[in-house]
């Protein structure tokens, strides 16, 4: 389908124009009630309690500052989602580059001003707060997880210092990052023509048909990112450095300690969830074996991870998807079809890929119960998933609609659950329908999609770790991170791919290394505990959706175990993972019979 067909995303109902009067007052509005929110915290003493305060005072002071950091925190969620959607759609706009910079500024006195809230609710009688006010009450969460977050901050002069630096440390390398990759243009030969395209249309010939087209991109991709192997891997040391040494000040035993308490979990959770996911790399490698037996290969490459399986799967062009979608969500509800029908009509999406628009799909919020989605859609069932997957994003942002700012602070951890949900809906709609060899395709997708999440995403996650133990003592060539990563494929993968064929420079491709540490094992999290809750929902649906839309409502109400807890689910044990492993087993075993015919 010609990609002039796919629609873009809507922002002018938002604001009309990085340049219009209209962003110039949104700009304006979020600086002056940035300049409120400070003028009242220092008015209160945020950060610095008088002991003689009285109750009374505590809580009309916590009211007022609670109700003031909702709203500023709202308005700059608005605008900052507005330019950052204007930015990833093309990279090289110098107007959106200059305005994104500009965010810098307010987003770093925000992030300053909430180390200062924190730090002051840690020192509060919260439970004195909790007895007597109904915003506490609301906030009884944030407001736990405030006096422990308090322990881990450094003094305030020098969380304000950390907070002016990253702009110039690791946000700025960050950037590079996004700015090095996006714009990396890359010169290969296919079909016999010598070509230069774009890293992402490159990477995305990771899915062709043709086996030597997938491995010339994949070599071709492999020379491109040495190329910029240098910056990339400064720019890998700066990021982690910095977090290794903020986390020590801080007094966090390890930045992985810091990014569990960031993601609602613990230990103990993790360690549940990676003992189930080891234990299931035979069955992946299995899948992956089958792959290679039905490609008519010995044994898969990295280049063919991604390669279709069965003749001619069925194309799914970009109008047939949505009216899809759209009929399979309201097999589940009314609310959530009406919602996908909702975000089309309104033109939510931006759709075709093109030059200078960032890689991949997200979802963000934008105001109220709107979101915003990003794709670079190509007519195939995966793409349809992926589809499903971030309108599952925007209906969990629609669930959380009527919370606060402070309420809404859902972890990654429980991000994925609604979007994990609705992909499986869609998906196990397709199976139902379709001949066997679409459902061969189908079940290549699902299965490629796990296996990255649960394998992949390991390889990512023991990479990580490697890295930062090093890290702590000196930094990393690009070689050595290139062999990092190849041990880390090589732990995974195992048998399952050619180890002479691996992917040395996936720290340089995964933009997740550049931004949060450990962005990573929620994903396999958000997998596994979205297919868990929807073997319950088959199991019993009565009364589900309720509970469901409760669910989604509440992800930054309280932790993760706890709301687990709902739903009669014991994430500290490897058996609920088990459990929702056993769903994917089952997937390569009906794979493993499909590819035998």
């Amino acid at each position: 389908m010609p990609t002039a067909t796919l629609p873009r995303w809507n922002m002018d109902v938002i604001i009309p124009g990085l340049q219009s009067p209209e962003f110039e007052q949104s700009f304006k509005q979020v600086s002056t009630g940035l300049d409120e929110l400070e003028a009242l915290f220092d008015q209160i003493g945020v950060d610095k309690r008088i002991e003689t305060a009285t109750e009374s005072k505590d809580v009309a002071d916590f009211e007022k500052v609670v109700a003031k950091y909702n709203a500023v925190t709202e308005d700059l969620r608005t605008l900052n989602a507005y330019v950052s959607a204007i930015l990833t759609t093309d990279t090289r706009d110098e107007v959106a580059l200059a305005r994104d910079s500009e965010m810098d500024q307010p987003l770093t006195r925000l992030r300053k001003l909430g180390k200062r809230l924190t730090a002051w609710l840690g020192s509060l009688d919260v439970e004195m707060l909790l007895a007597q006010s109904d915003v506490a009450k609301a906030h009884a969460y944030a407001l736990r997880k405030a006096v422990v977050g308090a322990q881990r901050l450094m003094s305030p002069a020098e969380e304000s210092l950390a907070s002016d630096m990253e702009v110039t440390g690791g946000s700025a390398w960050g950037k590079l990052h996004s700015n090095v990759t996006s714009q990396l243009i890359v010169a290969l030969e296919l079909d016999g023509e010598a070509q230069t395209l774009p890293m992402s249309s490159v990477r995305a010939l990771a899915y062709d048909p043709d086996r030597d087209r997938r491995r010339s991109a994949y070599e071709a991709e492999l020379m491109a990112w040495k190329t910029v192997e240098v910056p990339l891997a400064a720019a890998m040391n700066s990021i982690k450095g910095e977090t290794i040494t903020l986390a020590k000040r801080r007094g966090w035993g390890s930045p992985l300690e810091a990014a569990l308490f960031g993601a609602n979990i613990d230990g103990e959770t993790l360690e549940a969830m990676m003992t189930a996911a080891r234990e299931s790399f035979p069955d992946f490698r299995r899948y992956l074996r089958a792959k290679a037996k039905a490609l008519g290969l010995g044994r898969l490459s990295w280049y063919d991870i991604f390669a279709p399986v069965g003749e001619d799967p069925k194309e799914w062009p970009y109008d047939e998807a949505t009216g899809f979608v759209v009929d399979q969500f309201r097999t589940y509800s009314d609310k959530l079809g009406d919602f996908a029908r909702r975000s089309f009509h309104e033109d939510w999406i931006d759709v075709e890929p093109r030059a200078g628009k960032v890689d991949g799909a997200y979802c963000m919020g934008v105001r109220r119960d709107e979101s915003r989605i990003l794709m670079n859609y190509k007519p195939s069932f995966g793409a349809v998933s992926t589809l499903a997957h971030e309108l599952g994003h925007a209906y969990h942002n629609l669930c959380l609609s009527q919370r606060t700012a402070m309420q809404r602070a859902t972890p990654m951890t429980l991000a994925e659950t609604a979007s994990i949900f609705c992909e499986t809906i869609i998906r196990e709609a397709a199976l139902q329908s379709g001949t066997e060899q679409e459902q061969l395709a189908i079940l290549e997708a699902s299965l490629q999609g796990s296996c990255q999440v649960v394998v992949d995403i390991t390889s990512r996650f023991l990479f990580e770790q490697s890295v930062f133990d090093l890290r702590a003592k000196r930094e990393l060539s690009a070689k050595e991170l290139g062999e990092r990563m190849r041990q880390a494929q090589l732990d995974t993968y195992g048998d399952g791919l050619d180890p002479e064929a691996l992917h040395p420079y996936m720290w340089a491709a995964k933009p997740h290394y550049y931004g949060r540490s450990f962005y990573n094992f929620p994903y396999m999290f958000g997998l596994l505990f979205g297919l868990g809750l929807y073997a319950i929902y088959e199991k019993e649906p009565h009364g589900f959706h309720e509970r469901y839309d409760d669910l989604l409502s509440s992800t930054g109400l309280d932790d993760a175990a706890t709301l687990a807890q709902r739903f009669g689910i014991d994430i500290r044990t490897p058996d609920f993972w088990r459990g929702s492993l056993d769903q994917i087993r089952g997937d390569v075993d009906r794979f493993e019979r499909l590819t035998s015919v």
